[in-house]
């Protein structure tokens, strides 16, 4: 794992950009959560974008609601939500308040507080700890009081680092588990990466 790792916290004004510029910049770049039971660094391999116009499958495609209204919100903000009864998945809120984006973390490559995420998810291989959305927020111990968190707080928050090497290739594909807009090329992994949920 690596140790003493330097980054740069990234701005608002980088998730208030187009939601498939971020998706796929997003690629490489580290979420980090200082969590009440120390640091946990990860490298983000796996995403999925979601947008309120033309995407059936976003959240916020009928309209604001209870659930979703954090997605309405300024860029730069975490939305966290509940499925099948069991899990919960985190997205990253992107565009201009009022615009509804969001990318969904759907992998994420452990590179220090790997005892911390351990203990979250026991008995786990370590390719298996944060490999899919639900697991990514179970390993983490992401919940739904993280939802509407500043990610320019010292909580949660996207960095970059020239210490994380990254697989520069970033390959485009259909999204996950989904029954609308299949045909929507809105995935995005790191090519060659062992810690994707599937490649």
């Amino acid at each position: 794992m690596e140790k003493n790792i330097k980054y740069k916290k990234l701005p608002r004004s980088w998730y208030e950009r187009p939601l498939l510029e971020v998706a796929r910049d997003s690629i490489g770049k580290l979420f980090i959560y200082n969590s009440p039971q120390g640091q946990i660094i990860t490298k983000i391999v796996e995403v999925e974008a979601y947008h309120m116009i033309g995407d059936p499958a976003c959240h916020a495609h009928r309209g604001k609601t209870s659930r979703n209204y954090v997605m309405f919100g300024e860029g730069g903000h975490l939305y966290v939500y509940f499925i099948y009864g069991m899990y919960y998945c985190m997205n990253i809120v992107v565009e201009k308040e009022g615009v509804a984006a969001a990318v969904l973390i759907r992998a994420l490559e452990p590179i220090s507080g790997l005892e911390l995420i351990r203990k979250n998810r026991p008995n786990k291989k370590d390719r298996e700890l944060l490999n899919g959305p639900g697991k990514v927020c179970s390993g983490l111990g992401i919940t739904k009081k993280h939802n509407g968190l500043d990610l320019t707080s010292e909580i949660i928050f996207l960095a970059e680092s020239k210490n994380i090497l990254t697989n520069q290739e970033i390959i485009s594909t259909t999204r996950i588990g989904i029954s609308q807009a299949k045909d929507l090329p809105w995935r995005f992994y790191e090519k060659n990466s062992i810690w994707v949920s599937k490649p």
